[in-house]
């Protein structure tokens, strides 16, 4: 099994084309992107949230996941959020929901029920993780330790959606996180996003391919089995303070 997986797109949806593009996928009849040697893209969750076009991007891996059965996707925070967004949640419209929720406000009432159906079904029937043994591989949005692959619960949908948190923030309200991916010791490969980085981040088995694309920096997908990334520049104004810098 060849795959591709997709960071964190936050609704840069012309660049995720550019991706597919680079990568060699073809738009099928069905108007999804397809790769003739039959490889199958894997998003790492984050669709939504402060960039350009949610809505198309939502439409986009909808078609891909569910309507074609062409690819696959486990759910970020940000997801998270827009799901308890359209379950009716009293959620804060801050930190990029704002901006999705700005686009879908100004669907049809018609257009508005299909994008919160569709987007529903692909959160619901998705993975909170992937294991994709074909690949030796598994991906989860902020990545999980390696004695919770294979459970599920609270405790290991908090860590794959958020991470490593001690419950503890910085002066600007992010959370304090552990550097989880130090101590990963297994064969597989872990492949997440969440965190932005400048360049796709290996430490021992383990790689975040978050690029900070709406931050404008890059798109990033990982390939399988070839261990090689693969990034298009974004079109997006560059925030340097985004970017999450590790002690190496």
């Amino acid at each position: 099994m060849k795959i591709d997986v997709i960071g964190d797109i936050h609704g840069c949806f012309n660049e995720l084309h550019a991706l597919f593009r680079k990568m060699g996928y073809q738009i099928s009849e069905a108007g999804i992107p397809v790769h003739p040697d039959g490889r199958t893209p894997v998003f790492v969750g984050d669709l939504t949230d402060r960039g350009p076009d949610s809505i198309s991007v939502i439409k986009l891996v909808y078609d891909m996941v569910i309507s074609q059965g062409a690819a696959k996707y486990v759910p970020g925070n940000h997801c998270n959020k827009l799901y308890r967004y359209f379950l009716g949640n009293n959620v804060k419209q801050q930190h990029g929901l704002e901006t999705t929720v700005a686009e879908y406000k100004a669907l049809s009432s018609k257009d508005q029920q299909a994008i919160r159906q569709q987007f529903m079904k692909l959160y619901e029937d998705s993975p909170l993780y992937l294991q994709l043994p074909e690949a030796q591989a598994v991906v989860a949005h902020a990545g999980i330790r390696e004695a919770l692959i294979g459970k599920t619960g609270e405790k290991v949908k908090t860590f794959v959606l958020y991470g490593d948190i001690t419950g503890e923030t910085y002066e600007d309200g992010r959370p304090v996180r552990r550097d989880w991916a130090r101590h990963y010791s297994g064969d597989q490969w872990i492949v997440y996003g969440h965190t932005p980085v400048k360049e796709p981040r290996i430490v021992n088995r383990t790689i975040n391919i978050d690029t900070g694309c709406v931050f404008g920096n890059k798109l990033t997908a990982f390939r399988l089995l070839e261990e090689e990334t693969i990034s298009v520049p974004s079109n997006q104004d560059y925030v340097e303070e985004k970017f999450r810098s590790f002690d190496e």
